[in-house]
Order: C-alpha cells, then sequence, then structure tokens
C-alpha cells in the first residue's frame, strides 16, 4: 500500500498527520523481539503514523523499526514516518517536560518527534512509582500554565513539530487556551462508537483542535476494556450489509466523524484490514443506527481520583 492512499490532515501547526495511527501501548507489553519485526511489518502494510509514550515502555523498539525500515529503502527518510509520544505525569511539572522529552527522543534514536502530548491531566510526584496505587501526597495539582510552556519550548526549540494534550476535558482546555501561545494541535482521547465524546469534539473543533481516538475499538481484551465496540449487535449488522468487519465500520466511523484513529493491533492480516477505510462510506441511516448504541466510558482513571488528591470525583477529572 502507498503512503498516498493514506489520506492526511494538516494541523493548527502547519504540520501533516495521517489519518490513521498505529497504537504500541499494551499490557503486557511484548519483548522486544517481537516489537520490532511487529512494527516493521506495520510500516511494511502502509502505516505511517505511530503512536508511542514514555510510559509504554515502546519507543526503543519503536525508534529500532524505524532505523531498519530507512535502512532497508521501506522508509525513504525520517520524514516519512509521523512519531507520537507523550509526557508522563511524573514529569508534567515545569522544568521536567524538556529533559523528559530528549529522554523519549534518545530511547526513539530521533532528532524531533511529529507530536507530543502531555498524557493525562495529572501531576504525579517526580519519584513515585508507577502503579495503580497512590499515596498521600503523590498526586499534585497540575500546573496547565507553566508545564504549557515548557510544552511550547519544547515545540520552539524543534523538538516536536507539533504539541497537544491527550485526555483533556473541556474545562481543562479553556484552561490552556487562556494561557497558551501556542494552541494544542491535538487531543487525544478515549473515543468510540460506544462514547462518541460529542461535547468535547464539537468544542475542540470550534478551537481548530484536531481529535485522535484511542480505544477505537473500545479496547476488548485490555485490562480495563469493553466489548461495547465489537460486539454491538448495530456494527454487526451494519459489517454484514456493507461486507466490511466490525472493525472496519468502527474506524470508518470515527473517521467521518473528522477524528483519527489510534489502532492498536500487531496481528498482520488486522492491521492491513485496519487500513482499508478510506474508500468507502458509512451511510445516513448507518450513522443515524450508529447513534443507538449506549454510551459507555470504559477507562475510569480511577487512580488519579483520590479524596487526598486534587480530583476528588471522577467528574472533576474527566470535566
Amino acid at each position: 500500500m502507498d503512503r498516498n492512499e493514506v489520506p492526511e490532515v494538516v494541523l493548527n501547526s502547519g504540520n501533516k498527520m495521517p489519518m490513521i495511527g498505529l497504537g504500541t501501548g499494551t499490557v503486557p507489553l511484548p519483548p522486544a523481539h517481537e516489537l520490532i519485526p511487529a512494527f516493521i511489518a506495520a510500516i511494511e502494510a502502509g502505516y505511517r503514523h505511530f503512536d508511542t509514550a514514555a510510559y509504554y515502555g515502546s519507543e526503543g523498539p519503536l525508534g529500532e523499526a524505524i532505523a531498519h525500515a530507512i535502512e532497508k529503502g521501506i522508509l525513504k527518510s525520517r520524514s516519512d514516518i509521523f512519531v507520537t509520544s507523550k509526557l508522563w505525569c511524573t514529569h508534567a511539572h515545569p522544568g521536567l517536560v524538556l529533559p523528559a522529552l530528549k529522554r523519549s527522543l534518545q530511547r526513539l534514536g530521533l532528532e524531533y518527534v511529529d507530536l507530543y502530548l502531555i498524557h493525562f491531566p495529572v501531576r504525579l510526584r517526580e519519584r513515585v512509582k508507577t502503579g495503580t496505587k497512590f499515596m498521600e501526597g503523590d498526586i499534585l495539582p497540575l500546573d496547565i500554565k507553566g508545564t504549557w510552556e515548557d510544552m511550547e519550548l519544547c515545540s520552539k526549540l524543534g523538538l516536536a513539530k507539533s504539541i497537544g494534550v491527550s485526555n483533556f476535558g473541556i474545562n481543562k482546555l479553556s484552561q490552556l487556551l487562556e494561557n497558551a501561545t501556542i494552541p494544542p494541535a491535538v487531543n487525544q482521547v478515549e473515543m468510540n462508537a460506544a462514547w462518541r465524546q460529542d461535547k468535547l469534539r464539537e468544542f475542540c473543533k470550534e478551537k481548530g483542535i484536531y481529535v485522535a481516538a484511542w480505544s477505537p475499538l473500545g479496547a476488548n481484551g485490555a485490562l480495563w476494556g469493553s466489548l461495547a465496540v465489537m460486539e454491538s449487535p448495530i456494527l454487526k449488522d451494519i459489517a454484514t450489509n456493507t461486507g466490511n468487519t466490525v472493525a472496519q465500520v468502527a474506524l470508518r466511523w470515527i473517521i467521518e466523524q473528522g477524528a483519527i484513529p489510534i489502532v492498536r493491533s500487531f496481528n498482520k492480516e488486522r492491521m492491513k484490514q485496519n487500513l482499508k477505510i478510506f474508500d468507502w462510506k458509512l451511510s445516513e441511516s448507518d450513522l443515524e443506527n450508529i447513534k443507538e448504541i449506549p454510551q459507555f466510558r470504559a477507562f475510569g482513571g480511577e487512580r488519579f481520583v483520590a479524596d487526598h488528591g486534587p480530583y476528588k470525583t471522577m467528574d472533576q477529572l474527566w470535566d
């Protein structure tokens, strides 16, 4: 598949982003000797947009796969691929953002990332261990203004071509925009046919921020996932009637909402199938039927909600 078959959007930074990305975060993370060939296979299949994060542990293998693809001529150059990485919560402190990005670049073996995101609207104590149980004093109020100033510095230094956020609701985005001189290019959030994010998407559209959709298929099989997408009778009917897979219908729906799906599969056949969503459309009746799917947030982020932290309820975390 030629790269030109995956359309691109132009972000508010002026840079282009392919309209589908391959996610690289999974629990448990396979070893590097399995990940590297999987990423190379994805590049060969036609993926030109890869989504990683410091938290995932996949930056190193992804960097090796990209280097191999360039060396073997699968990619002509670094500019043929779009790489997103993310700032983890322990480094969402003014003064720690730039060093965190530099470490990510070192692991990736790259001079810049195409997109750098604040992973969550959460700040954790710098040396807190990664886990799901945080003690009193571990979860700190996020300094949106100071942290975003550091993100802007990453952009000005050319180490991140575009900058953005992940898992930000309308209130937190509004706070950020009040202080930003460079607006976020992307807000990456949980979004799928069973969690449409209508209000948030409308707000982002008004502000010129692209929405990228993680968990576009509901993350079934993950620790916190749901079968609400892949087992949806409505999506199954549409798939049967259109001759597509349920996954293809779910991904096509996201594309038609003007969002960018970040799909995660290391299965070669499914990786290829998931790219075949750009040469057909859903009908008006299909789109209307999809609106009937019950809405359900699969990822609650409970670990960031605590009586001793800044978010005492789920509503405060997600706006």
